[in-house]
């Protein structure tokens, strides 16, 4: 970990009066109070009390060391200082992706993207051109279909989603493993459920799965944890490479990850679940100084045993211009709400006889929720439906309680999408923090309300605006690859809750402009425990910057998709420039 090397500088730059309203500055200045970027003639949203907005900002290192007009700035401008004038346009603190899977996200850019597709029969088609190019036995992935989103259901169905005939007819010599947009659940052919040893007779997994048809038949839809069957089948059929051959695939995916990242202005990614193994990779690249971005890493499929035991050593928390932070870990009470594996208080209003799953025992987190405590960790458990929210706060409150109610320990509920109006204070006075991803709200709206029904949705469905006022911080972020990493959408999104459809989704929910910045920066630092480095452009702060084409601040709701990043400034340097 590395110490801010800038206090010394900054001690001596208040002392002579040369940061925010410090005009008139001598220009004659020691070496180390060159600056070595500065950004001027802009309009700078700063996420900070002090001084919201300026037009200029000097950086030195990773660090920002002035912040104000071009006149405060111009003393610290030098021979060699580069100068990026931004004539007039908007610079925001980098943004702060507050749930995502930095993995995934690199293995998302390496297989089929099923994102657009508009109907089934699309999806088949880019699976047959995929399997006459594979090798005989190879397996086919994909990610990102969505039932929902289609033009026209599919023909046959069963609960809405496809069987996989026509499918295994595209492919039959080659397995095929295609995941839900969501994540929360995946559809197979008959040869990669032949390969898992999946039949009729087959049993469902704890917290998932298995479909059927009206005749017993499994039609390859694998619902939450009935996923894990195939996909153990396709990680068997990969054994067979060697180490370097997985590293390389594995340092391809973060780069592929990092590039998408920098490119839409994000500097700073909460990776929602990495198991200690994966996080020895990323130590070794951060001692290399090969990460592309700043992690905050959430450690995820590891029992409470190992975790007890191990802990302490991979505990490492943020100082200076670190680029990997461990400090949480990632729980999943319950599934997705489109994969009907949400846990609800009532059953679904399209499948009365569920209630959703319940994916890892609430006894089991609980145990998680008590290692965190003694090790210093936060917790950070995924719930998506009301009745899992509900149970995760009482978990919560059971183990604080238990615990002398310990001060600051900003612990998160991930996603927090359907609530009971009774649970929505309870974040406030437990301290629980809200991690949800505005572009859900606006990508499943459409269909919510079939799931659960208008009541339900009105009063409880990404309930922003009732969070806030009861006092609660909320973090913003996509959850990619569930979504495009873009926070612009996500922004948009959170602002306008308008849909693809151009509908408004419950728009008394909304959040203002500036509420919607601070989730995406200052919260989305302060979750993870790092508010005094990065997340708001002030002297002494990690230079974490990003300029945008034209101005979110300001422009027209239906205005704000068009904008772009054309630079993305990480610990001072110059990371990503946008092509005209």
């Amino acid at each position: 970990m590395k110490k801010n090397p800038l206090n010394h500088l900054l001690v001596g730059a208040f002392a002579t009066g040369l940061l925010v309203g410090s005009a008139g500055c001598n220009p004659s200045r020691a070496p180390d109070q060159i600056a070595d970027l500065v950004l001027r003639n802009g309009v700078v949203a700063t996420v900070a009390e002090a001084q919201p907005e300026a037009q200029a900002v000097a950086i030195r290192g990773p660090w920002i060391v002035a912040v104000g007009s071009d006149d405060d700035v111009e003393a610290w401008i030098g021979p060699k200082t580069e100068v990026l004038d931004l004539a007039g346009r908007r610079a925001i603190p980098g943004f702060v992706e507050g749930h995502g899977h930095f993995l995934s996200l690199g293995h998302a850019k390496t297989i089929l993207d099923l994102t657009k597709a508009q109907a089934w029969n699309e999806i088949v088609a880019m699976v047959a051109e995929a399997a006459e190019r594979a090798e005989p036995g190879e397996w086919i992935a994909g990610r990102g279909w969505h039932q929902e989103k289609w033009e026209r259901p599919p023909s046959p169905a069963v609960e809405g989603n496809p069987v996989h005939h026509s499918l295994s007819a595209a492919s039959p010599e080659n397995p095929v493993l295609l995941g839900h947009a969501s994540g929360h659940a995946a559809f197979a052919n008959a040869k990669a459920m032949q390969l898992a040893g999946l039949t009729r007779d087959s049993e469902n997994p704890a917290g998932g799965e298995l479909v059927r048809d009206s005749s017993g038949e499994l039609t390859g839809l694998l619902r939450e944890t009935a996923q894990r069957l195939v996909a153990g089948a396709l990680s068997h059929a990969l054994e067979t490479r060697n180490k370097q051959e997985v590293e390389a695939e594995t340092r391809r995916f973060v780069e592929l990850a990092g590039k998408d990242a920098l490119s839409k202005g994000v500097t700073s990614f909460h990776d929602a679940g990495t198991p200690f193994e994966d996080i020895d990779f990323f130590r070794r690249l951060e001692t290399d100084g090969e990460l592309p971005i700043r992690l905050y890493v959430m450690v995820r499929r590891e029992s409470n045993e190992v975790m007890d035991e191990l802990l302490p050593s991979y505990r490492m928390v943020a100082e200076g211009n670190d680029f990997l932070t461990v400090r949480s870990i990632k729980r999943q009470i319950d599934g997705a709400l489109g994969a009907h594996g949400a846990w609800l208080l009532e059953p679904y209003t399209d499948m009365p006889e569920s209630r959703g799953l319940v994916l890892e025992p609430e006894d089991e987190i609980r145990g998680t929720a008590e290692v965190a405590i003694k090790h210093g960790f936060q917790v950070n458990t995924h719930a998506i439906g009301d009745r899992a929210n509900r149970s995760v706060l009482d978990i919560y409150q059971g183990v604080f309680e238990a615990s002398g109610n310990p001060a600051d320990l900003r612990w998160r509920i991930e996603h927090a999408q359907h609530l009971s109006p009774e649970d929505v204070p309870r974040f406030s006075e437990l301290g629980v923090i809200a991690s949800m991803q505005g572009v859900h709200c606006t990508s499943d709206g459409p269909w919510v309300p079939d799931r659960i029904g208008d009541r339900r949705a009105a009063e409880g469905a990404y309930v922003w605006r009732s969070l806030l006022e009861s006092g609660v911080t909320i973090i913003n972020g996509t959850d990619v690859p569930v979504e495009d990493i873009d926070p612009i959408a996500s922004f948009y999104s959170t602002v306008s809750r308008r849909m693809n459809n151009g509908e408004l989704f419950y728009p008394d929910q909304r959040m203002t402009r500036d509420e919607a910045l601070r989730s995406y920066t200052l919260s989305g630092a302060y979750a993870a425990f790092e508010e005094d480095l990065k997340g708001s452009i002030e002297p002494g702060k990690l230079a974490d910057i990003v300029v945008l084409s034209q101005d979110i601040m300001t422009v027209p709701d239906d205005e704000i998709l068009a904008t772009r990043v054309d630079t993305t400034i990480l610990g001072g340097e110059v990371r990503y420039r946008r092509s005209e």
